[in-house]
């Protein structure tokens, strides 16, 4: 069976849909896309935005079971889904979950036609908007450990770090976890392939640290938090989700915050994830173009990718910062900074040729190549109209 992640509520993941497609989100230890790939053992294709195509191609087969790629798939939902035969659809309450399909028109998840409608029992976490995120990644942890854990060993760990509740760590062989206390008792730990965890780090679950990322000396972390690949750690981080290839390698706090690829914060950069008033706080929304609760009282950063901060730099709650946003200066930034910002504070651009530039050059830093296939979404991006709001 061919399986088919499609867009669902994408503005209003922005800006984290800017350069992928939804499914292409990280939360757990795995993106919705990898998750899929892991429980079907079969690569996935997407249906998302004409300019995304060329890196994230449709893949049509005789066969297709097109799915919601907000829906954070799990094990349970997984096998109720493939019991689903053609024409017939899953869905809870009025929320498309999947579709088994012949068709060959199916460039439009909202548009294909079915015969039959099973309704599920099963509790679904969707993501509904950025913060959604962190705030659903201790549960996806969780889901994830079991998948990937099941029937496997830990590696072992050397005498000088301390392991609590050592059945819900699981360690890759190829690891590498030097004088560290780990404390799994709130939930699991795992620390991917490749990836270090350097002395005096003090770990608390539900935590991942995924292939080749590297928490530096004495991090601080507390769950629920997720460190992607190629990642570099340092500093104190609370229930917050890092996508991959970015770092915060120096002191400084990030909590309940979201946080997309290529992206650095300088040393000693701080969010605040809790208002003086203890008050419910409130994020910019890019489909309705103005400041939305997000119905928490704990809500931190959500930096899209390609976005850098200075050293000292200091965000507020709520804060979000959109692609190849280069923030520096005094005081506390906007809490909307549109994509291509420069200091965040005013109206100047980050030249879209210089972004480039620095793109390629941190790509190269990693081995990778910035291709024409990354410049023309980047580029893409740039074109896109961002109304600034008033708070």
């Amino acid at each position: 069976m061919n399986i088919i992640l499609a867009d669902y509520n994408r503005n209003n993941l922005l800006p984290f849909t800017f350069m992928r497609p939804v499914a292409a989100i990280r939360c757990g230890i795995l993106t919705i896309a990898e998750k899929w790939e892991k429980l079907s053992e079969n690569s996935c294709s997407f249906i998302t935005e004409n300019y995304l195509s060329a890196k994230f191609p449709l893949k049509k087969a005789a066969d297709n079971l097109v799915v919601n790629g907000a829906v954070l798939i799990n094990e349970k939902l997984y096998s109720e889904i493939m019991t689903l035969e053609n024409g017939q659809v899953m869905v809870k309450g009025d929320m498309v979950l999947a579709i088994r399909t012949s068709s060959a028109d199916i460039g439009d998840f909202s548009k294909i036609d079915y015969d039959e409608s099973i309704e599920t029992d099963l509790e679904i976490d969707v993501l509904s908007y950025p913060w959604d995120i962190f705030r659903l990644n201790e549960k996806a942890v969780s889901d994830d450990f079991v998948m990937i854990t099941k029937g496997r060993k830990s590696a072992a760990v050397d005498a000088d770090t301390t392991l609590i509740n050592p059945s819900q760590i699981f360690i890759e062989e190829s690891a590498k976890v030097q004088c560290a206390v780990i404390n799994a008792s709130a939930g699991p730990v795992y620390i991917g392939a490749h990836a270090e965890v350097m002395e005096g780090s003090l770990i608390r679950g539900p935590f991942a640290l995924c292939e080749h990322a590297t928490l530096k000396m004495g991090a601080k972390i507390y769950g629920a938090t997720t460190i992607g690949p190629h990642c570099k750690i340092g500093g104190e981080v609370s229930n917050s989700v890092v996508f991959g290839f970015s770092n915060k390698a120096h002191d400084g706090f990030l909590g309940n915050s979201v946080v997309a690829e290529w992206c650095n914060l300088g040393a000693d950069t701080n969010n605040s994830n809790l208002k003086n008033n203890y008050g419910i706080v409130k994020c910019y929304n890019y489909e309705k173009k103005d400041y939305i609760s997000t119905g928490l009282q704990f809500c931190g950063l959500m930096m899209a990718d390609h976005s850098k901060a200075a050293i000292n730099t200091m965000f507020n709650t709520g804060t979000v910062v959109g692609v190849a946003a280069n923030v520096f200066g005094g005081g506390f930034p906007p809490k909307y900074i549109p994509s291509f910002a420069w200091g965040g504070f005013g109206d100047e651009q980050f030249q879209l040729d210089k972004a480039v530039e620095l793109a390629r050059e941190v790509y190269k830093r990693r081995n990778l190549d910035f291709d024409k296939t990354e410049e023309a979404i980047l580029n893409h991006v740039n074109g896109l109209e961002l109304i600034l709001p008033s708070e």
